[in-house]
């Protein structure tokens, strides 16, 4: 279902529904802790104690829903798979957990990653600016929120709250270090664009009505889902383009970079032939198209990697260059 409503990370009503998912997910656990401290009145107390949990793990199943569905977007998840590895671990701990009552500092760990992982994706939405420094900036700003929230707890359940008072900026500490360690490591997906697609071409033709035609090998009879080339046939020299579609929010306008590389089988390694880039606008559903393209004439597994400046995958695109292969039929399609 979150998959479905959930479209755009700069559209007002999925951020409205994932800020109700952050406050619901407040509100239930200060309840929650309250009402185990006998806070409220007697007649309700335990009507509250038994219905917050539930409350609590709906909260955090639609937020990190939200989290999966618009990283998962973002980049690619080969390269950055520890950080959705983290996601998809909160999430089964979410609904694996027993007795929350007695998991404060998991709690508090579990609220504080949503709302990290939201406030860095929203954030360079609304400044219309992405880089170390925003991401650094909404760190800190969601580590204020979060020890706001500590302090709220602290009023309802004071003594509570005071003995586990280390474990808990402990916790915090090591998961704000955790998110900067993986984003300076470029293991964080490059929200908020997300690549639509990408592909290898024999050819790419921009026409006047701003359309592209891209020319590639039809492939057999039973390959109905090739758009692409996945190998490159042909003489020495022969160039080859990589298209790509990048979204970007209507406030972001950044560049985006093209690395080429080829797999050296002698160093055991992939290594980097071109790094191109081109300036991108925020705004069309379909993505900002554009391509980039090198000679080939070197046979052997390639790929094409589209980043941000900072080196962030968004994804990528293998194929093979077989130089002494016979072309085949060329079929075309339009975006």
């Amino acid at each position: 279902m979150d998959n479905l409503t959930l479209t755009r990370v700069d559209r007002l009503f999925d951020n409205l529904l994932l800020l109700t998912y952050i406050t619901l997910a407040m509100l239930s656990l200060i309840c929650l802790y309250a009402a185990s401290a006998g806070k409220f009145p007697e007649r309700i107390n335990k009507s509250i104690r038994d219905f917050s949990p539930m409350v609590t793990q709906y909260a955090f199943g639609g937020l990190f829903s939200g989290m999966l569905i618009f990283y998962g977007r973002s980049g690619s998840w080969i390269v950055s798979w520890p950080f959705y590895l983290l996601i998809l671990g909160v999430i089964f701990g979410n609904e694996t957990i027993r007795d929350r009552v007695q998991r404060l500092l998991y709690n508090v760990g579990m609220l504080f990653v949503g709302l990290f992982a939201y406030v860095v994706l929203i954030v360079p939405i609304l400044l219309g600016k992405m880089g170390a420094l925003i991401f650094v900036g909404s760190g800190i700003l969601a580590l204020i929120i979060i020890l706001i929230f500590i302090r709220a707890l602290a009023f309802a359940v004071p003594r509570f709250i005071e003995l586990h008072q280390r474990s808990l900026m402990l916790t915090v500490g090591l998961i704000f270090s955790l998110f900067n360690g993986l984003y300076f490591a470029n293991l964080i997906p490059p929200i908020p664009l997300s690549l639509k697609d990408i592909g290898v071409f024999h050819s790419v033709v921009r026409f006047e009505d701003k359309s592209y035609q891209l020319t590639y090998e039809k492939g057999e009879w039973w390959e109905f889902y090739k758009k692409s080339d996945t190998t490159i046939h042909g003489k020495s020299g022969g160039t080859i383009f990589c298209f790509a579609k990048v979204f970007a929010p209507t406030t972001i306008a950044t560049d985006i970079y093209h690395v080429w590389e080829y797999y050296d089988e002698d160093k055991g390694q992939w290594v980097q032939l071109a790094r191109v880039s081109y300036p991108i606008i925020g705004g069309g559903d379909g993505g900002y198209r554009g391509y980039s393209y090198i000679q080939g004439n070197r046979d052997g597994a390639w790929r094409c990697s589209v980043e941000t400046e900072r080196g962030q995958v968004l994804g990528r695109e293998s194929f093979v260059i077989d130089l002494q292969g016979t072309e085949g039929e060329f079929t075309t399609r339009r975006e």
